[in-house]
């Protein structure tokens, strides 16, 4: 199978990184910018390489954020895709950054993270206290734009988070600084996207799609409340971040 290239557009391939692990086995949480993918992630992981090898897709560029679950799905992805373009390392695309946990009243926490991604975020919105949205489009906004003024690659993969995918994706959809919550980002979902040389040429091909969970339904939780559920059983322990 070949890739068509019968329009003057480009393709970018975004992912997240697959599922990880935020407590360990005594329920003490570990630092987000360290976690590793867990067996789910690996796997999630090898599928979505496999996925791009059969259809015979080669990466002109990969960019991930440097965090060890982004760099850990990218390099499992290339491994089963069979070709190995150096993963380029890009910690302006870091997810965004969550406050203090433990600053958060209790009568404040759920709406806290489940009410922190809900419909059209305003740019004020702060993620569990940290940065506010307005800060998360101001620092990755500019980094899709310089990849798309970037004539060298014809298709890009980017590995990041799932803040920032719902950010680039509500910005390339749009051409306007906005943030939609609502976009579900799984744990190593793909999302495909052509781009023109126009601002506004874009065509959303594929989103959120995981080759493990093609049709969605091993939960319909989102990804905060799940990590609402998980940090309720450890409030008292001094958890300051997850992502």
């Amino acid at each position: 199978m070949s890739f068509p290239k019968d329009a003057e557009r480009r393709r970018i391939f975004l992912m997240r990184h697959g599922s990880v692990t935020y407590f360990d086995e005594e329920g003490r949480p570990i630092r987000p910018d360290t976690v590793p993918l867990n067996e789910a992630g690996r796997a999630q992981a090898t599928a979505a390489g496999k996925l791009f090898a059969a259809a015979n897709i080669r990466f002109d560029r990969v960019i991930v954020s440097g965090l060890k679950r982004t760099v850990e799905t990218a390099e499992r992805v290339l491994a089963e895709a069979g070709h190995a373009p150096k993963i380029e390392i890009n910690a302006t695309l870091r997810e965004v950054e969550g406050g203090k946990l433990s600053e958060i009243p209790d009568a404040e926490l759920r709406e806290a993270f489940t009410g922190a991604l809900d419909g059209s975020v305003s740019e004020e919105k702060r993620f569990l206290g940290g940065e506010s949205i307005g800060m998360l489009l101001d620092r990755v906004i500019p980094e899709l734009d310089a990849l798309r003024a970037d004539p060298s690659w014809d298709i890009a993969l980017l590995v990041l988070h799932g803040g920032v995918n719902r950010a680039l994706i509500s910005y390339l959809l749009t051409g306007e600084r906005k943030f939609f919550g609502a976009v579900a980002q799984s744990p190593a979902c793909i999302n495909a996207i052509d781009v023109g040389e126009r601002k506004t040429d874009v065509a959303l091909r594929l989103m959120n799609h995981s080759p493990l969970d093609p049709l969605q339904t091993s939960t319909r939780k989102t990804t905060m409340e799940t990590l609402y559920d998980q940090y309720l059983k450890f409030r008292n322990r001094g958890m300051t971040n997850v992502q």
